[in-house]
């Protein structure tokens, strides 16, 4: 059927993932790219992960696409590891050359979700200035005969439409390797990586890992560039984290090593696979945190009094200095920033401007956190603001360290002779107070 998945040789639907990641399993994901990237590559990969088919279908029908191509999609082994292997079969003859400025209106007005199509734009923008660099002619006279048919507009909107189906907001990924030697394409014979991999590379600054011992041919195609310039955040190893299930998507070509990229998310917080770790008594529960820290030698007291209230103020849950050595004997501190996931790339803005560090480590790190609540103690001296948590024995209530100095100041009594007494009132030394 016209722009069905094909279930495989033997006509069986492949089963997803046994674990596969839910819409709500996190906000970024990493991809894995050690023979490079392809937009098939990547589809498939995220066919794999349990992406359903009407995702993909819905918005190439939209576009008109509906009876223009079939997606065969097929389990198979490459140099001996599984994954998925993603074709797109066309069914009408190729249409003629379109360029940018024909292609830019038919995207934007596609009846999709606006960060859809704000991402399947941006795509082709990457591309068409690419192309026009490459060509040396303006982005709306780039005619898209290699990433503009059927078989790219799959792979980009595919791509975005899966990746938002999943929740992801953007991608880790490792540097992939671009290929070296020669291809053939509608220009000809062409040098590797191809030049407009190459463009694409050197205007987004993306590295591109070296292809030595790589058999000759091309490893990362312009289409593929084009989404990780788009969705790609950050190019390294992968963050501390426990992966949720992994999507392989394998490459067309066969070479000397298993030709693949895997994508996966980390998992939502909660205990191991197979763990039962119980209730816990006190109710606590597991949460992500990004744990941000530099170390500083060049910053006088109040300058790095400043940095630590900004960064509470930006948002930090817990901001803390530890001094150290540092090189040629100077004293130095390891400033420790703890701080929600969604909040790290606005606190990373702050580290930038107000500290003199050049570089930022983070790690994403998960705490048991115990409930929490505000509360008010009634006391000889009228309410005061405390803090109830729970935990085993019923928890503890503490008084806000700024009521017990308004009450000293207010009343002319001691710090020990206010915390003995309101010890009692918040329940006795069992309350932590």
């Amino acid at each position: 059927m016209a722009g069905a998945v094909a279930s495989g040789p033997s006509g069986a639907q492949p089963p997803p993932n046994e674990a596969a990641v839910t819409p709500e399993a996190g906000r970024w994901a990493y991809l894995d790219l050690p023979t490079g990237v392809a937009g098939d590559m990547l589809l498939a990969a995220l066919f794999d992960l349990g992406l359903p088919e009407s995702v993909v279908l819905e918005p190439l029908a939209a576009l008109g696409l509906a009876a223009a191509f079939r997606l065969e999609l097929q389990e198979a082994r490459s140099a001996g590891l599984r994954g998925q292997r993603l074709q797109v079969h066309l069914l009408e003859a190729p249409p003629p050359e379109r360029h940018w400025a024909q292609l830019r209106p038919q995207l934007e007005a596609a009846p999709w979700p606006e960060p859809l199509r704000q991402r399947v734009l941006a795509v082709f923008e990457c591309l068409a200035q690419a192309e026009a660099t490459v060509h040396g002619c303006p982005p709306e006279q780039v005619h898209f005969h290699e990433v503009g048919a059927v078989d790219a507009l799959v792979d980009v909107v595919g791509v975005c439409a899966g990746l938002l189906y999943f929740g992801i907001d953007h991608l880790l990924a490792s540097p992939p390797p671009a290929g070296h030697g020669r291809v053939t394409t509608a220009h000809g014979t062409l040098p590797l990586p191809a030049p407009a991999v190459l463009e694409l590379a050197r205007r987004w600054q993306m590295p591109l890992a070296s292809s030595e011992g790589f058999p000759a041919g091309e490893l990362s195609t312009p289409t593929g560039l084009a989404l990780l310039a788009v969705w790609v955040r950050q190019f390294g190893a992968a963050p501390a984290h426990t992966p949720a299930a992994v999507g392989i998507g394998l490459g067309q070509r066969q070479l000397d090593r298993p030709n693949l990229l895997r994508l996966w998310q980390p998992m939502a917080p909660g205990p191991e696979p197979g763990s039962d770790p119980g209730p816990d008594p006190g109710g606590a529960s597991l949460e992500w945190l990004v744990v941000q820290q530099c170390q500083i030698d060049d910053m006088d007291g109040e300058a790095l009094g400043f940095l630590q209230e900004q960064l509470r103020a930006g948002g930090a849950l817990e901001v803390y200095a530890q001094p150290l050595q540092m090189k040629k004997g100077r004293p130095g501190l390891q400033l420790t920033a703890l701080v929600a996931p969604d909040q790290a790339e606005a606190l990373r803005q702050l580290w930038w401007r107000h500290s003199s560090s050049l570089g930022l480590r983070e790690n994403l790190e998960q705490r048991w956190v115990l409930p929490r609540s505000a509360t008010s103690l009634a006391s000889p001296w009228g309410p005061v603001a405390a803090k109830r948590s729970g935990g085993p024995g019923g928890g503890r209530c503490k008084p806000e360290a700024e009521e017990l100095a308004r009450l000293a100041l207010e009343h002319g009594l001691g710090w020990a002779e206010l915390r003995a007494a309101l010890q009692q009132v918040a329940g006795g030394a069992d309350a932590g107070v």
